[in-house]
């Protein structure tokens, strides 16, 4: 194993663009570690389709979803597959839980990972979300809907941490020309996980084990990733048993102009300048955009498709399928362009990270206003539209979604935990905001009010991020000042040098 992750030489020079190195197992680790974490928070809504509507082999119709399952015996079949009858707010309790869960730790997941590492964090995190899954069925079975409603909430509890680790990570192992592409290979497993939970969930459910088997085969997966994680992972190169002395100091050398802090000699978050910071500022609205855009479309658009064009997208897995798998390929056909654009010296990193985001911004803002006006007859163009404006996205992975580890790689997890969280809660707010502006779902006009607003915050978003947006680490990052500094009160010079 050390032979096939060691890095070679090359006239003197660290062959850092030819070869396979543990900074990319790291990403790959991370990509599935992404993976797991979609798949675990959509299998509810697909095991919700199939625990609702019995099978003719299990039920007769006169014996369909009950609001309870079967009391009769107190065995608990592991896959008995019972069947229930929600209401249409019961199901949004469900499946909204997880999200209050998940903001709740953004900032405290960020603190951790800087502070004592990433790989930890991961694994418990990981882990306790395994086991929940797993337990999912049993829980709905012995306490009804709240009690899923609580597995779900602790479940994104866990599982907030996942994005500030993973940026604290990157900001540790990732050369600064390479970041927005390990970046991408660590978060483009976001779709390869929603893609194959939607596109395998309907086969699983159909199965001799029944719909539990979604919550359990999905947990199964999740320990048998803690063990590759547990061996070939860590939270610094530095502490890597298997890398080599020269990819070791390639990273060090090329990360953030090699001025890293250690965890045990980190200074103290600098909160007041972060949030006075407009780079840092610039990036906090671009990302609660985005997720408001992004999460209005895809928790609104399969309403739209039925109400308008008669197609109902849930039915479909293709369809369901399709846009997340759109966006997983071109995320890394913009990799490819983003490492020609490179060879280009005169293009910098801030035009790089501004082009991608134009690109993921942009172009989708057009396309909402487009779909809008798809006469109801051509259907077919509206779901090109419709995957168009999704796969697009993936262009922020080269944009805003690395900025964070641009601005400071020391406080990288933190800033996401900031930012991530915020952008969240716009989440949840895009769907209300739908609901007060479409009142009548098979009025046009209704729904192109809606795309206009979420192609305006695509706009001002990025516009802000084009004009203050910043690839240049800050001043308040830090990399030279010490704890002891800062308990002698030894000031910093804007560039990042104390004055003593």
């Amino acid at each position: 194993m050390t032979t096939a992750l060691t890095m070679v030489k090359t006239g003197g020079k660290y062959a850092n663009e030819k070869f396979f190195g543990v900074r990319h197992v790291q990403c790959i680790l991370c990509f599935f570690c992404l993976a797991m974490c979609y798949a675990w928070r959509v299998n509810l809504s697909v095991a919700l389709v199939a625990m609702t509507e019995p099978q003719s082999r299990n039920a007769t119709e006169n014996e369909t979803a009950t609001a309870t399952p079967d009391d009769d015996s107190d065995d608990f079949d592991l896959f008995d597959a019972e069947y229930y009858q929600f209401t249409e707010s019961q199901k949004s309790y469900m499946l909204s839980s997880f999200f209050w869960g998940y903001i709740v730790t953004q900032v405290p997941g960020g603190y951790i990972a800087q502070r004592y590492g990433a790989k930890m964090l991961l694994l418990a995190g990981l882990a306790a979300a395994g086991i929940l899954t797993i337990i999912s069925p049993l829980s709905l079975k012995l306490g009804g809907w709240t009690a899923l409603c609580a597995v779900r909430f602790t479940m994104g509890l866990t599982q907030g941490a996942v994005h500030p680790a993973t940026h604290a990570l990157l900001s540790k192992w990732s050369p600064a020309n390479e970041r927005g592409m390990l970046g991408t290979i660590c978060y483009s497993g976001a779709q390869f996980g929603t893609v194959v939970m939607l596109a395998t969930s309907g086969f699983i459910a159909d199965s001799f084990m029944g719909w539990p088997s979604i919550f359990y085969l999905g947990g199964a997966c999740g320990f048998v990733w803690i063990v590759f994680w547990y061996v070939f992972s860590s939270s610094t190169p530095e502490e890597h048993r298997f890398i080599s002395p020269e990819e070791l100091k390639f990273i060090e050398e090329s990360r953030s102009d090699g001025k890293m802090q250690s965890a045990d000699n980190l200074a103290p978050t600098p909160w007041i300048p972060i949030f006075t910071s407009m780079p840092f500022l610039s990036l906090l609205v671009v990302h609660c955009t985005h997720m408001f855009g992004f999460w209005t479309l895809l928790t609104q658009i399969p309403s739209y498709m039925k109400n308008i064009y008669g197609i109902d997208i849930k039915e479909s897995a293709l369809l369901s399928s399709l846009p997340y798998a759109v966006m997983l390929l071109l995320s890394f056909f913009f990799v490819w362009l983003s490492k020609v654009l490179q060879r280009n010296k005169s293009l910098s990193l801030s035009f790089n990270r501004k082009f991608f985001n134009s690109i993921g911004h942009w172009i989708p803002m057009c396309s909402l206003i487009a779909l809008g006006y798809v006469p109801k007859e051509d259907n077919l163009l509206a779901v090109v539209l419709l995957t168009l404006t999704v796969g697009i996205s993936a262009a922020t992975y080269l944009g805003f979604q690395v900025n964070h580890i641009d601005l400071s790689p020391n406080y990288a997890g933190t800033l996401m935990g900031l930012t991530n969280g915020a952008a969240n809660i716009m989440s949840g707010i895009a769907p209300l905001v739908v609901g007060q502006i479409v009142q009548d779902p098979k009025n046009v006009n209704d729904w192109r009010l809606v795309f206009f607003l979420a192609a305006a915050a695509y706009f001002i978003g990025n516009l802000l991020f084009v004009v203050f947006g910043r690839t240049e680490v800050q001043w308040w990052d830090s990399p030279e000042q010490t704890v002891d500094d800062v308990e002698q009160g030894v000031p910093l010079s804007p560039n990042g040098q104390d004055k003593r």
